[in-house]
Order: structure tokens, then sequence, then C-alpha cells
């Protein structure tokens, strides 16, 4: 069991303390029929929180981790230990990162079973997997060349191009798909889906009225700011609006004394100081950058305003993602003005009339 005594840390409350968490394989109840399952994974973001919950005669499994063989591994001392070799009844996916969908083929299959995932999260899903062993595009290419990559750097995007679909296990060729504000009913409670959009198209959020739990995927996480990103298959997309408004929406629909049980690190109380405080720190971020394009700046010249650390060449490409959703965002607000120049590079400066930023 973990520590009882509740923690308090920057407006939040966590029940179980904000550093424990169940060991790999041993699930640790969290109200009535849900259950925590911490998985290991082999990348800087080294865990992910995944929930089983109790579904009358068997269980619904929401999200996965990656397609690895320590994950498949945990999952089958599961299935016949703890969860009593009764059957998986569905495998539900918040979203379609690989560490939440890697094993949801995989699931599915063991136990002839339908994955609910929403439409966007679902179809982007299947879209990456198929880019699997193509060469990187000409369009990828000179997205990257517009934000100020070098040829080494643009090299290495190239390498890299096709790996999403090798983290994730083949998904199966239909769905069950979840639509923002339905009910569904898990071992005899009501559940509302709550959707999300930013750090992915289409998140899935999982609302218990009944329990006042709310599994919130990585859309509400209680240190770290998810990854929001603008990527070349949409090269003038704005998803920080679309993260800013969701979930000022989130904060508006749901109350506030839900226990929020995160993606990443542990379950906590303050779900509407938790979004406050990632909608204040984005506006911060760009009133912040609004002031550093005061000269002309390509996107890999924009992480010092929006990143508290060095960024190594491992996490460039997330960080020039999230630095264009950013810029981005102060085009939209006609803030700044964007030019490209005979190298294929855009340049981005502030518009000095608009220098008192809302």
């Amino acid at each position: 069991m973990l520590a009882e005594a509740a923690e308090n840390y920057r407006g939040l409350q966590y029940p179980w303390g904000r550093t424990e968490a169940p060991k790999p394989g041993e699930p640790l109840a969290v109200a009535e029929g849900v259950y925590w399952l911490r998985f290991p994974m082999p990348m800087s973001l080294d865990h992910i929180n995944l929930w089983l919950l109790e579904d009358d005669d068997g269980w619904t499994i929401v999200d996965t981790c990656l397609n690895i063989s320590q994950a498949r591994g945990i999952w089958e001392s599961l299935f016949t230990g703890f969860m009593a070799n009764k059957p998986v009844k569905r495998v539900i996916c918040t979203h379609m990162h690989p560490d939440h969908v890697g094993l949801a083929g995989w699931l599915t299959q063991q136990f002839d079973c339908d994955l609910w995932m929403s439409r966007e999260e679902f179809l982007m899903c299947r879209a990456m997997a198929s880019d699997t062993d193509r060469e990187a595009p000409a369009a990828g290419i000179n997205f990257y060349r517009a934000a100020g990559y070098t040829e080494e750097q643009i090299e290495r995007y190239r390498r890299k191009f096709g790996n999403f679909g090798r983290s994730i296990s083949r998904l199966p060729d239909s769905y069950r798909r979840l639509v923002d504000r339905e009910t569904f009913s898990v071992n005899g409670r009501y559940w509302q889906v709550i959707v999300g959009s930013g750090h992915s198209p289409e998140h899935a959020c999982l609302y218990c009225p009944g329990l006042k739990i709310l599994i919130a995927g990585d859309q509400v996480l209680p240190r770290i700011t998810p990854n929001v990103s603008v990527f070349p298959t949409e090269p003038e997309g704005d998803p920080l609006k679309d993260w800013l408004r969701s979930n000022a929406r989130i904060r508006e629909i749901l109350p506030d004394d839900v226990l929020v049980l995160p993606a990443h690190e542990a379950p906590f109380y303050g779900l509407h100081v938790r979004l406050s405080q990632i909608i204040e720190s984005h506006k911060r971020d760009l009133s912040e950058l609004f002031n550093f394009l005061d000269e002309p700046k390509r996107a890999v010249d924009c992480f010092p305003p929006l990143f508290n650390r060095e960024i190594d060449e491992g996490m460039v490409g997330m960080a020039t993602g999230e630095a264009l959703a950013h810029l981005n965002c102060l085009l939209g607000r006609r803030r700044i003005s964007r030019h490209r120049d005979e190298h294929g590079v855009d340049w981005y400066q502030q518009i000095p009339e608009t220098a008192q930023f809302d």
C-alpha cells in the first residue's frame, strides 16, 4: 500500500503523495472498482499510468503503454493474476500517442474485444502508422527547413521518419467511436466522455460523477504541461488556441472536487486550479515570446522564452513543434508577422503597434 497521508503542493492535493506509485503489475484501488497501474517506459518520461475498471464479469482497460516486450509481460502477468482470467470487454484509448495506444491492437486481439477511441484519434493514428518505411516527404523537409533546421537536423528527421508505426501494435480494422459528452456504463456506473484538443486532435477524458473521478489522460497533468505542437501535416494549424479553449471549457463544465487520474505522475485534487495554471502558463509564454520577437527570429531561435532548460538534439523536434504552436497562435492574433527568405527559412517579428498584449 502507498502512504495514506495526503500531500499539498502548489495548490493541489495528492492523496497518495506526489512521488509514490504502485509497483509495476501491482494495481492500487483509487475508488470502488477503479485501479491504478504504473508501467515503466524506456524514455525520459519513464512511466505511464493506466487504469483498470471492474466491468461486471470482466474488465475495461483505459490506455495500454508502448508496444514493448516489458509491457506485454506485465499485462500477461495481470491477466492470470490480479485480473483472475476474466475477459477484457473493451480497451479505451484516450488518444493516439504511442504510450497510450501502443498495445491497443494486441490487447483487442488477445480478448476479441473492441477498441474505443474518438474518430480523429483513431484515423490519425492509422494515417501515421501508414508512414512506416516511407521516405520522409518533401513537405516535411521544407517544413523543418523553414523552422531553421540545419542540414544535419534535417537528415536526423529523414532517419526518424516513419518510426511511429514501429512503436504500436497494428490497430484493429474497426473501432467503437467515442463522442464528446456521450455516456456509457461500466459496472453499472455512468461515465461521460469529455473531449479536449491541442495536445492531440480529439483527446477523450472519462468522467464518472458517481465516483467523482476524471480519467484525464494527458489533458490535465499535475506538474508538467503536455506538448502542444504544429506538425508538417498541418503547418498553418493553431493547436494552442484549441488547447486554451478546451481547457477553459473543461474547467467550466466539470466540478472542482473530482479526483484527477492523470497519465503521468500522481492522482490529485484541484482540477480547476491546475487548469488555470496551465492556461496562465501559456499566456505568459505567449507574452514573453512576443517581447522576444523585437528582432526577426526563426522558430528554432524561440526556445529560450518557452523552455527553462537546454534543448538537446533528442528534444529539438518537440521543442520546434511547440515553438511553432506559439508562433502560429501569435500570427492568428495578428501580433506578429512572418516572411520567408530566399533560403526557404521563415522569420518572425512582432508588429510594434500590438505591443500591448492581452
